[in-house]
């Protein structure tokens, strides 16, 4: 038996979703921008699906751009409001996603752009007294880059108050939401919230295709030239079959939030009361409580002399987690959001992260596989 809890990093396609791609891996192959009716029949797909997304976050059509994931909707946000928007400076914070952190890293080391971080507490919650301190701080050009709840220890933003904050002090804001697009309503009428990325595949979706809203009245330009796809702000054939199923899986997401949102905190919390009942000395990182991501548990080991050997060991029992963020598993220094929470270095973070698809027998069979490898 193997379980799988690393549905942050990415998840199970749906067979229904599965199902709505498979006529155009098929049959409807034709290029979206063809004249000829093969490429109307997927060009109506594309603008149905563009549609779909849009009524979800109560946005306009045109303001949905297709793109290949979360990434490259974040870089095409933070750095093209940098090349056409005249944005001078950028508050961020130590615990992004290294897409947008080494996107902003990129503004500031080449295209000589103030950067800020907003300080956070040892939960990863930002402190917005801060802020808002650095937003009256300067007259120039501010775009803030926050995301919406992080993908390492589920700690939840308040993106309306940001927004309101944003707002006041006459900056752009952008939201990382690949985390909660599908799993949270999101409101753009609602927010004020310039540029928003999500990415199919945390939510049953395909891999390799995402979307950026990009409020119209804060419109950039694009940042990958050839043809004039996606209103020209985005070159290249579209993505139809994944353009499609991410339609689908979002829509189904949307018609059962609540309901998933129970079901997944419900395996959640009994995860973490079996941890603690049968795991001395475990802890958590970041938020836990209610208003914490609901997908996420980051558990926090003490010390042992298998402490560096637990992830591996733990795969070779059959269960599938993570160290931190997907994107940096190659790499061999560790969590920079959890170095950025000040925790005790000696101890070994490891993030569980759920979905639908789990059970309350995968979460005993995982506490089961945690007590031997540990003992």
């Amino acid at each position: 038996m193997k379980v799988y809890f690393d549905n942050a990093a990415t998840t199970a396609i749906d067979k229904d979703v599965l199902e709505a791609m498979l006529p155009y891996l098929q049959e409807h192959f034709g290029n979206p921008s063809t004249q000829y009716s093969f490429g109307r029949d997927t060009r109506a797909a594309v603008e149905d699906a563009r549609k779909t997304i849009a009524q979800l976050i109560h946005a306009q059509p045109s303001e949905i751009i297709f793109t290949s994931g979360g990434t490259e909707a974040n870089n095409m946000a933070i750095k093209g409001c940098v090349h056409y928007l005249g944005v001078q400076r950028i508050i961020t914070s130590p615990i992004e996603h290294h897409c947008v952190e080494h996107s902003v890293d990129f503004c500031r080391d080449i295209l000589k752009v103030e950067t800020q971080h907003v300080k956070v507490d040892q939960n990863g919650k930002m402190d917005l007294e801060d802020l808002e301190n650095l937003l009256k701080s300067s007259d120039k050009k501010t775009l803030v880059t926050l995301m919406h709840a992080n993908n390492e220890i589920g700690t939840v933003l308040d993106i309306k108050k940001v927004g309101e904050l944003c707002q006041q002090y006459k900056a752009l804001f952008h939201s990382d939401t690949v985390q909660t697009f599908a799993h949270y309503p999101i409101n753009v009428q609602e927010i004020n919230v310039d540029f928003i990325s999500a990415s199919a595949h945390k939510f049953h979706g395909p891999k390799g295709i995402g979307f950026l809203y990009m409020r119209k009245q804060s419109k950039v330009q694009s940042h990958i030239h050839g043809g004039g796809q996606e209103r020209g702000l985005r070159a290249g054939t579209e993505n139809v079959y994944g353009i499609v199923g991410m339609a689908a899986a979002a829509k189904k997401a949307y018609q059962n939030l609540e309901a998933d949102k129970a079901y997944i905190s419900s395996i959640k919390n009994y995860f973490k009361t079996q941890l603690l009942q049968h795991c001395p000395g475990v802890d958590f990182n970041g938020d836990t409580d209610e208003n914490s991501l609901f997908t996420v548990l980051n558990v926090s080991f003490p010390p042992n002399d298998k402490s560096a050997l637990l992830l591996f060991m733990l795969d070779m029992e059959g269960v599938c987690c993570s160290g931190g963020s997907a994107c940096g598993s190659g790499a061999s220094t560790g969590s920079h959001v959890i170095r950025a929470l000040n925790k005790d270095e000696n101890r070994v973070s490891i993030r569980f992260s759920f979905s639908k698809f789990n059970t309350k027998e995968d979460v005993d069979f995982a506490i089961e596989k945690i007590k031997k490898v540990l003992n």
